[in-house]
């Protein structure tokens, strides 16, 4: 017999047949597997939910279920949603412009002339996917849980790893060079993209890590303690934790120490203001340059990323973009010059940009590291687009990885692998013909 052809449709229903009988084990609550369809229906990808419900029906799962209610017990109220059940609450916080037109004008007259909406539901209001949830859900990274009426964050004060280390691993180049990072991160993100490196972290659950609440002043002082003058948040997606980043933050001032965000850029507008607010840098990790690439292989959109950008950018927070250039996926030059040419014009010439090199890890096995030509291609184009500083990331000892001036041409930092060996920057300017470089030297 001939092998069945693999079509869409195919994928489609037996995607729909297996959330079906998740339902009937009661492993995924019905309307997860409603909201499941609806936002396969409005294009938002929503890889997470079939992925925890399997989870949830692991033994491992059972093994944890202690730790998750005494994370529940201690889990803080979050910050930045929206609910039905409070009066004060717009519809306009929860519904687009056209749901509010479907709705009618009763919807849109304001919180005293509301539609039904039975059961209440809660709207995470922290990253692009503004996830719809009802009493006893988690929000699509796992980190967000509806409890009593109230959104609660999981992961406040209960780091899942923490480490010391360059902060040219970030990677950072442009801020402060060859300094300690006291980098930490929970458990967490909003994305599920199919390369990720530290997927371990980003795509479990909190209940799968063990360790003591620490208060975010503890944070800071043990970040002076080891003599490390910035804390990085890192690991996992840190806007998942970003009430307890912010508070970080705000205790780290004082003591000297300054705080970096290594993000996703999926975040809304409100909350990165803040993070903008508190962060005295933050590295984007812009994926590629089409949304099809974004729903294929890291199941989110672009936009959100691309507003992300400029808004930090505007907030003049210091900037650095890293782009994994993935074989066959995103490193086409009509591709990797589109992103070049966007950043220039949206940022300017003086972003330091990252091309790093993809190894085989989490979903994506199949595809061989990339060649040291394809990052050579890539920062050669970006160079010719009008980036100043472009480099080669994941390939110790290549010259891309030493920061240049833009004018002489000389080596005004020389790295080897992630240690700075020379720095020849004197009050933000080339020691060698005084053209200004563009960073935070010092």
């Amino acid at each position: 017999m001939a092998p069945s052809r693999l079509t869409r449709r195919r994928v489609l229903r037996a995607a729909a047949a297996g959330g079906a009988a998740l339902v009937a084990a009661r492993l995924l609550p019905a309307a997860e597997l409603a909201e499941l369809a609806a936002a396969r229906l409005r294009g938002v990808p929503r890889a997470g939910v079939l992925a925890r419900a399997l989870a949830a029906a692991s033994p491992a799962a059972a093994r944890a279920a202690p730790r998750y209610d005494g994370l529940l017990r201690q889990a803080p109220v979050a910050r930045w949603w929206a609910s039905t059940a409070r009066r004060q609450t717009p519809c306009s916080a929860c519904h687009r412009a056209d749901e509010l037109a479907r709705l009618g004008a009763a919807a849109a007259a304001g919180p005293d002339a509301r539609h039904d909406h039975g059961a209440t539901r809660v709207q995470c209001l922290l990253c692009a996917r503004e996830c719809r949830l009802r009493e006893g859900e988690r929000g699509e990274c796992g980190a967000r849980v509806v409890q009593n009426g109230d959104l609660r964050s999981l992961v406040y004060g209960h780091p899942a790893a923490v480490h010391v280390d360059p902060i040219e691993k970030k990677p950072f180049y442009h801020f402060l060079p060859g300094s300690r990072a006291y980098s930490l991160g929970t458990a967490g993100c909003p994305l599920h993209c199919e390369f990720c490196q530290n997927w371990q972290l980003s795509q479990s659950m909190p209940e799968e890590h063990r360790g003591p609440f620490t208060p975010a002043a503890d944070v800071a002082r043990e970040a002076q303690a080891h003599q490390a003058p910035v804390i990085a948040f890192t690991y996992n997606e840190p806007t998942v934790f970003a009430e307890y980043l912010c508070d970080i933050a705000r205790a780290a001032r004082p003591l000297g120490v300054r705080c970096v965000a290594v993000s996703c850029g999926f975040m809304n507008q409100a909350p990165l203001a803040e993070m903008c607010e508190v962060l005295d840098a933050i590295k984007i990790d812009l994926k590629g340059f089409s949304e099809d690439f974004y729903r294929r292989v890291a199941h989110a959109e672009l936009r959100p990323v691309l507003r992300a950008i400029e808004q930090i950018a505007r907030h003049g927070t210091h900037l650095e973009i890293v782009n994994l250039v993935v074989p066959t996926l995103n490193d086409s030059e009509a591709m990797l010059g589109r992103l070049a040419g966007w950043l220039v014009d949206a940022v300017g010439p003086d972003v330091p940009v990252h091309f790093t090199r993809f190894h085989p890890d989490y979903r994506l096995l199949n595809l061989p590291p990339t060649p040291a030509r394809t990052l050579e291609l890539a920062r050669a184009i970006a160079r010719e687009r009008g980036l100043r500083y472009a480099y080669v990331g994941n390939l110790p000892g290549h010259p891309g990885n030493h920061t240049s001036c833009p004018k002489c041409g000389k080596i005004v930092v020389r790295r080897e692998g992630f240690f700075v060996e020379e720095i020849q920057v004197r009050d933000g300017k080339c020691a060698f013909c005084g053209e200004p470089i563009a960073g935070v030297w010092s």
